[in-house]
């Protein structure tokens, strides 16, 4: 069910939404409810009424050689670890366990955004972003999303844009 789009918040703003803010990006905000069992960026699409491939997740890997690398791709996708790796210039690329999810980024799953992480990762947006006005990616917390041009948040967090997806 969604719960809102721009106006009242539910509650305070998240860095994330914050720091896109202050950006100068154009930004909407989309709540939803959410179930601890069902996490899944296409239960997100449904209750906030976005296309999949309009919605996007951040998902966080390791290269072998280049370390910590952020990665969105639409919901619907699964991101291809091979792309993923030579798109890093690395051989080897695996998702880090959930376990260390919140001490890399701050975030934990289901609320990790590309935007306002501990520390800044080189980041790869799935090239598809482009072909969209507007998307929706985690605003920092489960139930939250934000609605921004695509190459606004890449630009803002120095992202890629490449093949990284099946």
């Amino acid at each position: 069910m969604l719960y809102n789009i721009i106006g009242d918040h539910m509650g305070a703003k998240t860095n994330a939404v914050r720091a896109v803010q202050q950006a100068g990006i154009p930004c909407r905000e989309a709540f939803y409810e959410f179930d601890e069992k069902d996490l899944s960026g296409n239960h997100a699409a449904l209750a906030i009424g976005k296309p999949a491939e309009e919605v996007f997740k951040t998902l966080v890997a390791r290269g072998e050689r280049t370390g910590i690398n952020v990665f969105c791709i639409p919901v619907c996708c699964e991101l291809n670890l091979k792309k993923a790796a030579k798109a890093a210039g690395d051989k080897n690329m695996e998702l880090v366990p959930v376990k260390e999810l919140l001490n890399l980024t701050g975030y934990i799953r289901g609320g990790c955004s590309p935007v306002g992480m501990k520390k800044k990762y080189p980041t790869f947006f799935d090239e598809t972003c482009e072909l969209y006005e507007e998307i929706a990616v985690s605003a920092g917390e489960r139930g939250h999303q934000m609605l921004v041009p695509p190459m606004d948040l890449a630009r803002y967090v120095g992202a890629k844009l490449v093949d990284i997806t099946d």
